[in-house]
């Protein structure tokens, strides 16, 4: 099958998008992870999983081209205003974005009301258009794609995304109507930084994304959980292009989630395992809660540049800001070096202040300190604090090299164990000293192997066997 080619996004100019369309649950995410090869949309029986237009990277016979998902779509509901009306507003906008469209029909349920309506759009649409008979699982239910030729859209190409029965032909039919990819043209290193926005349910990211984004790329309500999967954008901020990932909040620990939650948040970790940096955003209305901590733990873990943006800021009154400064110090300790913005992402107010943290802080990710300055530092500092003597004994440090950036990895060569808090208290120092804002630093030792004795053997101390 198809496989993801995420290199594709930074080695080629825009490849051909292709868009997903159709009624909810007729298995148009389920065809998505058969053309990926892999399961990246989220897939749960109940209707109306996937909301958002979501992009995802796929080559078939050597070309790529860019799959995006959508929500169920039923015309009949804009015009009203539900989530259900805006879904289908998202879809309708994936497909003006489109150079094709793969149109997925239940085959055993048949032509429907809402099918027939979706068919009349696409004809207008000009758009060319790929019509997938979805759930053909066998021989026998072939004569059941032949009801489909009625919405005049073309053959109709059975297939079955739930077994993989006919998925070669379909994707043959897309390259078909996809129109070849433009020539390469260079984006520069690594192309565009990748920026992740973190957080608990309905701390407003996809309402920054979208302020960001300058229009409603991802659907916003006030039901907590609306994002389920990562959504790409590619976004103009200081003069630079960045690739935001707006992703589905982590309600809880990924194995006490079940269903769809499961999978979402999984394609969360993944997002933050793909991206450079991530902010995470903080409902700054609310006490700290035990699971803004733990997504930050998270993110320094995973080893990403961290900035941390306080939202709602405009529902802060004095008293409580005065009280999130406190609360700041006592529950972030772990992570104090890591750059602050405070921004209402429904206004607007103060999100141009996230560029300058962004850089900072990959910036800081990046640095390598030289080893002789590494050293002369390290030198002076222990001179005026040396180790804790453990076990009767000194250890001693006898120089230090910088390991690896991104982030920034340490490594002491040492005659003995340090103590974890004088490894804490390097760190600081260094922080002191280089900078380091908005970047994890580690701090590893490596002891001294003890001399052989004439035996070839290490040498044993007085007393022991």
């Amino acid at each position: 099958m198809a496989e993801p080619d995420e290199r594709a996004a930074s080695a080629e100019a825009p490849a051909p998008v292709l868009a997903v369309v159709g009624r909810p649950n007729v298995g148009k995410s389920t065809l998505v992870n058969r053309i990926l090869g892999s399961r990246q949309a989220v897939v749960e029986d109940t209707p109306g999983v996937t909301r958002d237009r979501v992009s995802y990277d796929a080559t078939w016979r050597g070309r790529a081209f860019t799959l995006v998902d959508t929500g169920g779509w039923e015309p009949s509901v804009e015009g009203t205003p539900a989530l259900a009306a805006r879904v289908a507003a998202q879809a309708r906008v994936a497909v003006d974005a489109a150079d094709a469209v793969l149109f997925v029909v239940d085959a055993v349920v048949g032509v429907t009301d809402a099918d027939a309506a979706v068919a009349a759009v696409l004809r207008r649409s000009r758009k060319p258009v790929v019509l997938a008979a979805n759930k053909v699982d066998d021989a026998p239910g072939e004569p059941d794609v032949h009801a489909l030729w009625s919405l005049g859209l073309g053959e109709p190409v059975p297939v079955s995304a739930l077994h993989g029965r006919g998925s070669g032909d379909l994707l043959d039919a897309v390259l078909g109507a996809l129109p070849e990819a433009p020539a390469e043209r260079d984006q520069g290193e690594g192309g565009p930084r990748r920026v992740a926005l973190i957080g608990r349910p309905n701390v407003g990211k996809s309402s920054l994304l979208n302020k960001l984004a300058g229009a409603e790329r991802v659907l916003v309500d006030a039901v907590a959980g609306t994002t389920r999967d990562p959504v790409d954008e590619l976004i103009e901020l200081g003069g630079k292009t960045w690739r935001f990932v707006d992703t589905a909040g982590i309600r809880r620990r990924v194995r006490e989630t079940q269903g769809a939650d499961f999978f979402a948040a999984l394609r969360t970790e993944r997002a933050l395992e793909r991206a450079e940096i991530a902010v995470v955003l903080v409902d700054a209305s609310e006490p700290l809660a035990e699971q803004d901590l733990r997504i930050i733990s998270m993110v320094i873990e995973a080893g990403r540049a961290l900035v941390i943006a306080y939202n709602k800021w405009d529902l802060v009154d004095a008293e409580r800001r005065e009280y999130l400064d406190k609360e700041i110090d006592r529950q972030l300790h772990n992570a104090r070096w890591a750059p602050r913005v405070n921004i209402s992402a429904k206004t607007g107010w103060h999100v141009d202040r996230l560029v300058p943290a962004l850089e900072e802080a990959l910036d800081s990710w990046e640095t390598r300190v030289p080893t002789g300055r590494l050293n002369a530092w390290l030198t002076a500092l222990i001179a005026a604090t040396p180790p804790p003597v453990r076990g009767g004994k000194q250890p001693k440090i006898m120089f230090a090299t910088q390991a690896g950036t991104r982030p920034p990895h340490f490594v002491l060569f040492t005659s003995g164990f340090l103590q974890a808090g004088y490894r804490r208290f390097i760190e600081r120092k260094l922080r002191d000293e280089f900078g380091f804002a908005g970047t994890p630093v580690h701090v590893s030792m490596r002891l001294r192997e003890k001399k052989s004795g004439p035996s070839g053997r290490a040498a044993r101390g007085p007393g022991r066997s």
